[in-house]
């Protein structure tokens, strides 16, 4: 297979499927919609779960497991959580097949192994876990649990796209449950706030911290908290949310406590995640024309090392010099791997690890033996240059933080460059259609001037920015009076 990509700007779906592809990261399965990912590409997920899993337990969070089959009374009981998914539900109908008889080899349902109750294959956890909270919460005593789990779930997608849309995704959810409702709220907001840090700090993805508008907020949710991102071809992505869920599933499911006065009262809840869609987010904020560009902190390979030799010999001689440096390297928990491989020309390697997105290749050969010099080459920019061995260290330390801050900072100006502020409809319109990105305007809050805005110009609003500076002004569609700007985008 080539490795050579399609240009971003000839063809920019186009291109995101091949790299997702061409970097070993994912491919399409023999399952409608779903993914095999690829060691390559889970490693890169593993790092995100390990450092996300630190956050977490940082602020008192525990993991456990809840089933993957939701009983269909219990899916129902809390209305419009059940109402929001329905549509994406699969549902288990039967536990048993039998052979065929009409069709040896073949097998059929067994009709009489039909199930007493229908079971969905988890799209969300809420109802399980509620239900199995009823019983662990009796007092204030109890509270607060401090719940996530890692798992998968389904969500019977018709359109999908490698990690960005998919049947079924991995994910963590965290679903905690509180005694009033300000600290349920705080736990919320702390959870998004977490997300954006991780975001930020770690993919080198800047986040715009915000809330949903009510008809874009999790099915069941009283009010959602999110982190959206600018992707390069002007489409935002949606990179985490945070719910706050009121008492609507304790009030579903029946969990009450006891309070400090001995009165009962229903628990405050909130539930939280982010999903392998943040591989999409990865890939599409950052890389280029010639594949991934991954930020050091989430790379599976930080460091490769290839070596330019002709004979056995000559590369025994590098390895002498390589060897040291690669133990004092992973000493200092910086993953690198030496590239020998007789079986591939240098070329090759060298395009191999540009699309896979390491971020820093090491060169070295006969010559640079000689002069006790070696090759040093940053994937962000492209850049190489000669440096003296004995400096291999500092240099690779000042790349690895030089690296993670200057994508982030790439970004940053991209997403900035394209916020854009409409003060009529016209203007909206026009920067939706010709320009994309952020558009920045006045909406009166209600769900029908949302709605004409989605089915006129396919953009929704992204989220109702908690940072920034409130500023009152008149809808750019009904001209009534507005408290601030919203983000707007055509989004993935």
């Amino acid at each position: 297979m080539s490795k050579k990509l399609t240009k971003r700007e000839d063809d920019y779906s186009r291109w995101y499927n091949e790299l997702v592809v061409k970097a070993d990261l994912a491919e399409n399965s023999s399952v409608r919609g779903c993914m095999v990912i690829k060691p390559y590409g889970y490693a890169i997920w593993e790092k995100m779960q390990a450092q996300l899993d630190k956050m977490f337990k940082e602020t008192g969070h525990q993991n456990a497991y809840f089933p993957l089959f939701v009983p269909k009374s219990l899916f129902e009981a809390e209305e419009k959580n059940a109402e929001g998914f329905a549509k994406e539900c699969a549902v288990v109908t039967h536990y048993r097949l039998k052979n065929d008889e009409n069709n040896p080899g073949k097998l059929v349902v067994d009709e009489k192994a039909k199930l007493e109750e229908e079971l969905i294959v988890r799209p969300t956890s809420e109802a399980i876990i509620w239900n199995t909270y009823k019983n662990w919460i009796q007092s204030y005593r109890d509270l607060p649990i401090l719940i996530n789990q890692w798992a998968n779930v389904v969500r019977w997608e018709m359109r999908t796209r490698l990690f960005l849309r998919t049947a079924e995704f991995l994910w963590q959810e965290g679903h905690t449950a509180h005694s009033t409702k300000d600290e349920a709220m705080k736990e919320a907001e702390l959870m998004n706030n977490i997300y954006a840090d991780f975001a930020q700090n770690f993919m080198g993805i800047p986040v715009i911290k915000g809330l949903k508008s009510e008809s874009e907020r999790f099915a069941g949710a009283e009010e959602t908290f999110c982190i959206e991102a600018l992707m390069q071809d002007g489409k935002a992505l949606q990179a985490g949310t945070s719910h706050f869920l009121g008492q609507n599933f304790a009030k579903a499911f029946d969990v009450k406590f006891a309070n400090k006065d001995g009165k009962l009262d229903y628990v405050w809840a909130t539930s939280w995640g982010v999903s392998t869609r943040l591989m999409g987010a990865l890939i599409m904020t950052h890389s280029d024309d010639n594949g991934l560009v991954l930020p050091p902190k989430l790379a599976p390979i930080q460091v490769v090392i290839i070596p330019i030799y002709k004979s056995e010999d000559q590369l025994n001689q590098i390895s002498k010099k390589i060897d040291p440096i690669i133990d004092k390297l992973k000493s200092k928990n910086i993953s690198v791997l030496y590239d020998k491989r007789d079986t591939h020309k240098p070329g090759f390697k060298f395009n191999e690890h540009e699309i896979k997105g390491v971020p820093i290749r090491i060169v070295i050969g006969p010559k640079d033996l000689e002069n006790s010099t070696l090759e040093i080459f940053r994937r962000d920019n492209m850049k190489k240059e000669i440096i003296e061995l004995e400096n291999v260290f500092e240099k690779i330390d000042f790349l690895m933080e030089d690296i993670q801050s200057n994508i982030f900072n790439n970004a940053y100006k991209f997403t900035n460059k394209n916020i854009r502020i409409a003060n009529t409809y016209e203007e909206f319109k026009s920067i939706i259609k010709n320009q994309g990105g952020f558009v920045s305007a006045h909406w009166d809050g209600s769900s029908e001037t949302e709605e004409k805005i989605k089915k006129e110009t396919k953009a929704t609003i992204r989220c109702i920015p908690i940072d920034s500076k409130k500023e009152e002004g008149f809808c750019v569609v009904s001209n009534k009076p507005s408290p601030q700007r919203v983000l707007f985008a055509k989004a993935y």
